[in-house]
């Protein structure tokens, strides 16, 4: 089965084609990076009209590098939550309209899902139910309990920051490009995990919060140039040194990593049966957190884990065809191309 997954929930215009949720046959992605670098975030109106400008030839060349025809192609995969509504409407626009000229089944897919799944793509061994999966973005920070394929339990999540922004705004008060999680990554290189001590935050269960670990990088950087709680954040850069930089990066990277691995080993104590450890979304791509996890799996202390291969752990469309391959498998029903909506608060009657 060939499915055409393709995926415009922020900032990236994706398309690719996978055959049976495994083998990737296509997977192309234009990123808004360059774009958005010199504003240090996305602006959701540029966005969207970038999505505009490429999303066909996107397809187009997923469609030509995978040597498939529409008449190979099974079904549609489409993100239609969550992420920017602009973008998201071009990405489900093209694949509604693409649906009804080529008469395939549609299936929208959420956007963790797919990041979840694309752990199943391009490896030899997969992850062995049940398991525990955590999804680290941009956006999103949470466990989820997956006692089989397309069965997801939402038992652990963010009450405010999601990690990969905090490693955002730490990177934009350091001074350090857009996106922050491979500079912060970089930085921390160089620099001492000791030399600044930062709190853990005390939530309960398994959720997780991230504002409170920001907010301390700002006044430890603060106190550390002896400048006022009031001096803006923007303008601290212009005080900082190298080596500042760099042991801010490292003590704050190490934290951040501590408050996963906490929560991720105390999952495994709440649900002893799981079997697997499944660790998604751009987060995901740092290499210190995949060495400290794999070390757990190695020292008995967590169960087997698995990551992504580096280039499929940010946003792509083949995470999204993967995803709605295993819906098929489960039974999930194509949608409606005519009556997809993705304003769930407002019926497709009004």
């Amino acid at each position: 089965m060939k499915i055409l997954g393709i995926e415009t929930s922020c900032d990236e215009t994706a398309a690719a084609v996978v055959e049976d949720g495994r083998k990737i046959l296509s997977n192309v992605v234009v990123s808004q990076i360059d774009i958005f670098a010199e504003y240090g975030g996305v602006i959701p109106e540029v966005a969207a009209r970038s999505h505009l400008e490429v999303m066909m030839p996107v397809v187009e060349k997923a469609l030509l590098e995978a040597r498939a025809s529409w008449d190979e192609i099974d079904a549609i995969a489409v993100t239609h939550a969550p992420g920017l509504l602009g973008s998201l409407l071009i990405g489900t626009l093209t694949a509604r309209t693409l649906a009804i000229l080529h008469d395939k089944p549609l299936y929208a897919v959420h956007h963790l899902k797919s990041h979840v799944y694309a752990n199943w793509l391009e490896l030899k061994h997969f992850p062995a139910f049940p398991l525990l999966a955590l999804v680290v973005s941009g956006g999103h920070t949470q466990i989820l309990y997956m006692p089989e394929h397309d069965k997801f339990e939402i038992v652990g999540t963010t009450n405010d920051d999601a990690v990969g922004e905090c490693f955002d705004k730490v990177a934009k008060i350091l001074g350090l490009p857009y996106p922050g999680g491979p500079a912060i990554a970089e930085a921390a290189e160089s620099g001492d995990v000791e030399k600044y001590k930062l709190p853990h935050p005390k939530v309960a269960d398994l959720d997780f919060s991230f504002s409170g670990l920001k907010t301390a990088v700002l006044r430890a950087v603060q106190k550390e140039l002896g400048l006022p709680i009031s001096h803006p954040s923007y303008d601290l850069k212009n005080f900082l040194s190298a080596k500042q930089v760099a042991d801010f990066a490292a003590s704050f990277q190490k934290t951040a990593i501590e408050i996963l691995t906490k929560k991720i080993k105390a999952g495994v104590s709440e649900f002893p049966e799981v079997r697997s450890v499944v660790v998604a979304g751009g987060v995901s791509a740092n290499d210190e957190l995949r060495k400290i996890f794999s070390g757990l799996a190695e020292a008995g202390k967590i169960p087997a884990v698995f990551f992504p291969e580096a280039k499929l752990s940010g946003d792509n469309g083949a995470m999204v065809a993967a995803a709605a391959y295993y819906e098929i498998l489960a039974g999930v029903q194509p949608m409606d191309p005519y009556k997809l909506n993705i304003y769930p608060r407002v019926s497709v009657e009004e």
